[in-house]
């Protein structure tokens, strides 16, 4: 046990607290090295260092990061009762060391408009989903160099799309699908998690697709939720007006599209990306995956390779979509706005409006129709336009909604129970708890879920008893 000192003894030693500041940001390897510059907190700044204190974080730290000066200090008056340690009987007075500026991975210098961990968290994002695609191993490879390229580019001014890969898929339709490269796709997250915030503020709630937590399920269960409200749960009778717009995607008026966003992005910086990225053409330079003779299988007219230049955007990239949803915010205000319609939700370009006079949406669909011909220069599909109760039956986003009902397609259904037919052993588990995880949002889809069970069963597989997941066959 420490003996006791006097309060005059205790006055007669003194202890300074050391206080150290250290740079801990480590530039990366191109960057400048870091200038620290030290202070004297003292007068006497030209006095003999001693070696008496070690480095305190190994041996990574330079000489005079952290020095000590032997000074005579004025006695610090303590309250009478202290105890002490008969050991502290050395003054001790330690320089501060101060840090500037350093540049980092971090920081891209004082004219950056992204930093850099914005740009990995892109990368991450275009990667969660495509981590093994040939294209996401070859730019994983050397990750580090190839994103400080990437960021070198964008900041300089120079950055330009590459080339895009073109293929055909043939479910649910034959639809022709642009893919760009695979450094392309991390611009295009960079620039959506940048600005896309500025414009879902001003997006209704009742617009869906490509907006987190705004899917194929919160479509059918808001629709449902609409219907439900309109005829009192059932109780009355009320119509529905459901619309899709003719080839959207490759109809896409490129300049009516640039005015709406660049009302919203002031920033010279991205309003210059997003330019490149909306105007860039990927017909000029992309490479042909699959059978050619496939596209013989799309329509002439859906075709992008058949558009006039300035019009039409490419399926496949998360750019495309966000510009979609933009595009057709106009459709929505106009609709909720100016028509007045409180019933009303749009998943890309299908939508539907639910009132209980017929007349009034034969009425509304004259102004819908006029607005996207003057406003969006689209135009309406007359052969999808369908007017009609909803106790028939209302098809939306993959669910046929019915009186105390909502189950998903029997298309969809009679696909599944014939995929699982002709798939190979060893990929029937898979296929079908993807099946059974999406027949099981829709509430009513018990006997859906049976007759699947039943056709995973002959394949030699077991399911559980909610009839919800089926287990891999054991070789």
């Amino acid at each position: 046990m420490a003996p006791f000192i006097t309060h005059a003894s205790c006055m007669s030693a003194k202890v300074d607290m050391t206080e150290r500041l250290f740079n801990l940001v480590v530039p990366l390897a191109e960057s400048p090295a870091t200038a620290m510059r030290t202070t004297e907190t003292n007068a006497h700044a030209s006095a003999e260092r001693s070696g008496a204190v070690s480095l305190p974080i190994g041996t990574s730290l330079r000489p005079g990061d952290v020095d000590s000066t032997n000074h005579s200090t004025p006695p610090t008056v303590r309250m009478p009762g202290c105890r002490t340690s008969t050991t502290a009987t050395r003054t001790t007075t330690t320089r501060t060391t101060s840090t500037g500026r350093v540049p980092s991975a971090d920081k891209s210098g004082p004219r950056a408009e992204f930093s850099f961990s914005e740009l990995v968290q892109a990368y991450l994002d275009c990667r969660q989903h495509k981590r093994n695609t040939s294209s996401a191993l070859a730019f994983e490879q050397n990750q580090e160099r190839n994103l400080i390229e990437l960021r070198d580019e964008l900041l300089s001014g120079q950055y330009r799309p590459g080339k895009s890969i073109c293929f055909i898929i043939t479910r649910p339709k034959p639809r022709e699908v642009w893919a760009a490269d695979f450094r392309d796709r991390i611009v295009h997250h960079l620039l959506y998690n940048r600005i896309s915030a500025r414009f879902y503020a001003s997006f209704i709630a009742d617009s869906c697709a490509c907006i987190p937590g705004r899917g194929t399920l919160y479509g059918a269960q808001r629709l449902e939720t609409k219907i439900r409200s309109i005829t009192q749960n059932w109780s009355q009778p009320a119509h529905y007006l459901k619309c899709d717009l003719a080839n959207f995607f490759v109809s896409i008026d490129k300049a009516i599209l640039w005015e709406m966003i660049a009302a919203k992005v002031p920033e010279p910086f991205w309003r210059e990306l997003t330019h490149t990225i909306l105007f860039h053409d990927p017909r000029r330079h992309f490479e042909w995956r699959g059978d050619r003779n496939k596209i013989e299988l799309v329509p002439p007219h859906k075709r992008l390779t058949n558009q006039r230049a300035g019009y039409g955007l490419p399926i496949g990239n998360l750019s495309s979509q966000f510009f979609a949803n933009i595009y057709l915010n106009a459709l929505d205000q106009f609709i909720k706005h100016k028509i007045g319609c409180r019933h009303y939700i749009r998943y890309v370009d299908d939508f539907i409006l639910l009132h209980r006079d017929p007349h009034w949406l034969n009425a509304a669909l004259k102004g819908i129709n006029a607005f996207v011909r003057e406003r969006l220069n689209v135009r309406l599909n007359t052969s999808k336009t369908i007017l009609q109760p909803v106790d028939r039956g209302v098809d939306f986003v993959g669910s046929v909604i019915r009186p105390w009902s909502r189950r998903t397609r029997k298309r969809t259904k009679n696909e599944a129970l014939h995929r699982i037919a002709c798939l190979p052993a060893d990929r029937v588990w898979q296929t079908a708890n993807s099946y059974f995880g999406l027949l099981r949002q829709s509430p009513s889809s018990h006997s859906d879920r049976a007759a699947l069970a039943n056709a995973v069963r002959r394949r030699g597989n077991s399911v559980d008893m909610n009839l919800t997941k089926t287990y891999q066959k054991r070789t």
